[in-house]
């Protein structure tokens, strides 16, 4: 006992930053036997089994995937769902337009027929969580593998998860859905049985003046006073199963709904969040933190800085610009910041002497499998580093900054053209143009593309040398004297795709080698090809690390637990706890960051001339008359923000925030700019997760938008 607690001390002293309980997004698998000791310690004041029960219902059967990348709740019986308004901002902007402007005025349905019907969203249920690592391992050891990567393969493992499924009587359908992916390296294996609801309407929204408040200057920082917030509903056919959308559809009558609580937070409280943590990368070595500074967080930094200056700039020129762009703008400015702050804070907090020193404690072992790994990872890490730094330089610039490259394939009517085929031309014809009206509709402003165009490959060029660049360039040169700025007016002038127009005129009587010599096909081609060669550069490294990665996690595992450390795989999209308390903390010397903020704060930032921190006239009067209705604190203050110490990541974003009894308090959105270095490392002392306050929440709904029929639907606690 005195060996263990030896090694248990000397582990944390050099893995700080794996020192505290309430770190971890937790498998809910594993609540009860890791996890249920200290959080009864810290304050939960329920069992686990009413949080996750495999055989029952519990408050996991209220926590959804919102679309793809964020968290919902459950918050009526009739199928309401809470979740961000920056998690809703792409559907709310789908469904304005300059005569209703969703995005600037807000949107409240005053009945069931007023809700909006959601194109392409869609909301998950995790309905089972099943650890199938000794099936999957059983099945790869008996399966050909001639490339070496079918226990990461997610071809592979479909296959593996729709067998288990057969041999075990599992549905499955369009709607009921089986994933089966690899944690901690691909050391365990998990089966997740989802339900997938396609009828989404959208219900309630604040103006973005609330909703977006402090919107970039105030993104992962802390103090916070925006209402991140919106309300969306699910539907069903008759018998409360998933349907396409139709008129006959009706609000699903869930099985499980979250009970409200109105009586406020404290500093010390217990919480806990249930989420969809996006990707964090805990296990890296330090080559591999050093190689995320210098090439993915640096050009999400440099590059998208560009793009959104010329964006912003025609967004406040044009109110169609800034709806159409609004949504593009908010998810590459989010992560642009991310990639600031977690650079900024790698080298504050140092946390590459950190894992140098976890490194070391795991190598000072003696095993040689450990260090074999190790030296791969470093190799492959050391030889792939400008692949990476090329490839991330093609994405950010060339891929996701340009839209309208993103027009319809020609290959299948090109290849009718040349074989001259009638009946296959006209059928090719009718396919390509539908398509192409289709994508026209993606890309109505061509002046703001060309602008933006222009800026990113001058961008590329900036960072990428001469004789590394992708092929059309040595086309821009020889036939454009290397002015980029000609090569991009001369797509929109003569592309088949540069205008409805040019498309028309080509579809008439369209030629082989129009298609061959098209400026827009041959630099998207040249993207192609750039990220082909990159990968394939990267290609049999990958191999190698990924291997190597799986021993070295292993390793990580392995020396964790003989600490008395309980363990957590890295992030990966799938349902996840994190649990800890509202806190306050202290950014640097004498600055202090309390732990809640109120409506004195808005009206404190607000700036009629930006655009930013602009405050509804509505919500003044509210301040200046202090109707505040059953919403406001002890003190008469409107609660709007809070902050807790949970681990949170990118995909936790409209998480349910609880206290100690379970009951909703706040939804998450946000985590605080000290804590950005958190996806590599976390930092109990300085992380926070940002929450809208529940009180907040429903004071905008019923005082603010007057929807009080809203109200009558939840189950609230005073």
């Amino acid at each position: 006992m005195i060996k263990r607690n030896l090694i248990s001390l000397f582990f944390i002293s050099l893995f700080p930053l794996f020192s505290y309980a309430d770190e971890g997004m937790w498998m809910l698998t594993d609540l009860k036997k890791q996890n249920e000791a200290a959080m009864l310690e810290l304050g939960l004041m329920i069992p686990v089994q009413d949080i996750y029960n495999p055989d029952g219902i519990s408050l996991k059967d209220a926590v959804v995937h919102f679309g793809r990348g964020c968290t919902g709740e459950v918050i009526s019986a009739e199928g309401l769902v809470l979740t961000n308004h920056h998690c809703g901002y792409g559907n709310i902007q789908q469904l304005s337009s300059v005569e209703h402007d969703y995005l600037t005025d807000g949107f409240w349905a005053m009945s069931k027929s007023e809700e909006l019907p959601c194109q392409g969203l869609s909301i998950t249920y995790i309905d089972k969580i099943l650890d199938i690592t000794d099936y999957v391992t059983e099945q790869l050891s008996k399966d050909e593998d001639p490339n070496g990567t079918n226990y990461l393969s997610p071809t592979y493992l479909k296959k593996v998860a729709n067998r288990f499924a057969q041999e075990q009587n599992i549905e499955q359908s369009a709607s009921k859905v089986l994933e089966l992916k690899p944690f901690y390296g691909a050391n365990k294996y998990y089966l997740f049985i989802k339900t997938v609801y396609s009828d989404i309407r959208l219900v309630g929204a604040p103006p973005s003046s609330i909703g977006k408040f402090g919107a970039d200057t105030d993104n992962w920082m802390w103090p916070r006073q925006t209402g991140d917030f919106s309300l969306f509903r699910i539907y069903a056919d008759k018998e409360g199963k998933p349907a396409p959308y139709s008129k006959e559809n009706v609000p699903l009558q869930v099985k499980k709904h979250l009970t409200i609580n109105l009586a406020g937070i404290n500093e010390g409280d217990f919480t806990f969040v249930m989420g969809f943590p996006g990707r964090n990368w805990r296990y890296m070595i330090s080559d591999e933190v050093e190689e995320r500074m210098q090439t993915t967080n640096f050009m999400r930094h440099h590059v998208r800085e560009a793009r959104q200056q010329v964006l912003m700039e025609q967004m406040l020129a044009d109110p169609a610009v800034r709806i159409h762009y609004a949504s593009k703008y908010a998810v590459s400015a989010n992560y642009w910041k991310n990639a600031i702050g977690m650079n900024e804070g790698l080298v504050r907090l140092n946390v590459l002497k950190t894992k140098r020193d976890q490194q070391e404690q795991l190598l000072a072992k003696g095993n040689e499998a450990y260090q074999k790994a190790f030296d791969e990872i470093r190799s492959v890490v050391a030889q792939r580093r400008e692949a990476v730094y090329h490839q991330q330089a093609i994405q950010e610039a060339l891929v996701s900054g340009l839209d309208f490259m993103h027009f319809p394939s020609v290959d299948k009517f090109a290849a009718a053209l040349k074989n001259k085929k009638k009946k296959q031309i006209k059928e090719e014809t009718n396919k390509l143009t539908e398509r192409t009206n289709e994508y026209f509709t993606t890309v109505p402003f061509p002046e703001v593309e060309k602008l933006v165009a222009k800026t990113m490959l001058k961008t590329y060029c900036q960072y990428i040398p001469e004789e590394q660049r992708i092929s059309i360039f040595s086309v821009i040169d020889d036939r454009f004297g290397g002015d980029t700025d000609a090569f991009v007016d001369a797509c929109f002038e003569s592309s088949v795709f540069g205008s409805k127009e040019n498309f028309d005129r080509f579809i008439q009587k369209p030629k082989l080698k129009w298609l061959e010599q098209d400026w827009m096909i041959l630099l998207r081609q040249s993207i192609t090809l750039g990220l082909y060669r990159t990968a394939g550069a990267m290609s049999e490294g990958d191999k190698t690390y990924n291997a190597a990665h799986k021993v070295w996690v292993k390793g990580m595992m392995d020396m964790k637990q003989e600490a008395g450390i309980p363990i957590y795989p890295d992030a990966n999209s799938t349902l996840r706890l994190t649990y800890g308390k509202v806190r306050s903390y202290e950014p640097a010397d004498g600055i202090v960051h309390e732990y809640y903020t109120t409506l004195k704060g808005v009206m404190e930032k607000e700036d009629p001339n930006n655009w930013e921190f602009v405050v509804p006239e509505k919500l003044k009067h509210l301040y200046k008359t202090k109707d505040y209705g059953r919403y406001a604190m002890k003190d008469g203050e409107m609660p709007v923000c809070f902050i807790v110490d949970t681990d949170n990541t990118g995909g936790n974003s409209g998480s349910p925030v609880f206290n100690a009894k379970g009951q909703l308090i706040g939804t998450g959105f946000d985590r605080n700019y000290e804590g950005l270095t958190g996806d590599i490392a976390f930092r109990p002392s300085s992380q926070r997760a940002a929450c809208v306050d529940i009180r907040y929440t429903l004071f905008i709904i019923d005082k603010f938008a007057g929807a009080s029929h809203i109200i009558d639907e939840l189950t609230i606690v005073e």
